[in-house]
């Protein structure tokens, strides 16, 4: 009975947490338009950093309740899932992608060194409060050069208006985001401890897909609607905001241990994964090939840290 009774927690929370991504997104991408910001810019900034609050509010979670290994664990594991299946599910259901923008130019070195940063940091086994300021900084760095630098936007016929509706979701919804990641995450802890499941395992796989399922949405409905700038921000700036907020926020708060089991594999994994994301859209596009070929390479993952492969 106690089984069932988490299940139907775990639903519940998973579509509020679902709904209101959802909801954050459709209003940010309105503010963000009649602001005058680029889809690009939105991708990363607005949507990439909302759509990454689930990760912050289950790792703040996690290491307020002792389970750091959730927190290094989540931010790892969320990022393998935003490059091999979020990108991955882009490139095969929206055919090639292309993005004017130069992502050489910031965005691609900032996402690699955030990626190399944070395994150095965590490789010692522990991160202090040092390395989550320095963490921190590399955030302010980033946003600030995002905003000061956007580029023009594209001209339109009819300029885009933000109505109180859209700044009444945009206030909301992270309340519901948060309610549905922690009672997800939470639901998700407590099966896996009854079902005996380790709980790095748990981080780098289900409590990582949980809190990207709205990155998986997000990305999906803009590769249908044929908006490859921001399903290619979208991922860099989770990414990028995992790397700096996920992990620095609750280090600032409480100092934690890293696991030797996710430093032996989940680390290495995460720099392959940020270099061949890197090669991929260096020519600035991603075709089904490479979508296909990222999504073999999560299902691989899966399979090592369950040890079916």
């Amino acid at each position: 009975m106690t089984i069932l009774l988490w299940v139907l927690v775990f639903c519940i929370s998973l579509a509020m947490l679902v709904k209101a991504s959802g909801l954050f997104v459709d209003a940010a991408e309105k503010v963000g338009l009649a602001l005058g910001m680029s889809p690009f810019i939105i991708g990363v900034v607005v949507v990439g950093v909302g759509t990454s609050l689930p990760e912050l509010v289950s790792s703040l979670v996690a290491v307020t309740s002792g389970g750091s290994e959730i927190v290094v664990g989540n931010v790892l594991g969320s990022n393998i899932t935003n490059i091999f299946l979020i990108l991955g599910l882009a490139g095969l259901l929206g055919g090639e992608f292309r993005v004017a923008y130069d992502l050489m130019k910031v965005d691609l070195p900032v996402f690699l060194i955030a990626a190399f940063l944070v395994a150095f940091m965590v490789a010692d086994g522990y991160f202090s409060r040092g390395e989550a300021l320095i963490c921190l900084a590399g955030l302010c760095v980033y946003l600030l050069n995002a905003l000061l630098g956007q580029p023009a936007p594209i001209a339109m016929q009819v300029k885009p208006r933000a109505g109180g509706r859209a700044c009444a979701k945009l206030l909301i919804s992270p309340v519901f985001i948060f309610l549905g990641a922690k009672y997800t995450v939470d639901a998700v802890i407590k099966l896996s401890a009854m079902l005996n499941i380790g709980a790095d395992v748990i981080a780098l796989s289900a409590v990582s897909l949980g809190t990207s399922l709205p990155e998986v949405l997000v990305t999906i409905m803009v590769a249908r609607m044929g908006k490859p700038e921001m399903a290619i921000g979208n991922v860099m700036g989770s990414n990028i905001f995992n790397c700096f907020a996920v992990m620095g926020i609750p280090g600032l708060i409480v100092p934690f241990k890293v696991p030797e089991s996710i430093t032996a594999f989940s680390m290495p994994l995460s720099i392959a994964a940020s270099l061949v994301c890197v090669l991929i859209t260096m020519d600035q596009k991603i075709n089904r090939w490479e979508g296909s070929l990222l999504l073999v390479c999560y299902f691989f993952f899966l399979g090592k840290i369950f040890g079916i492969i």
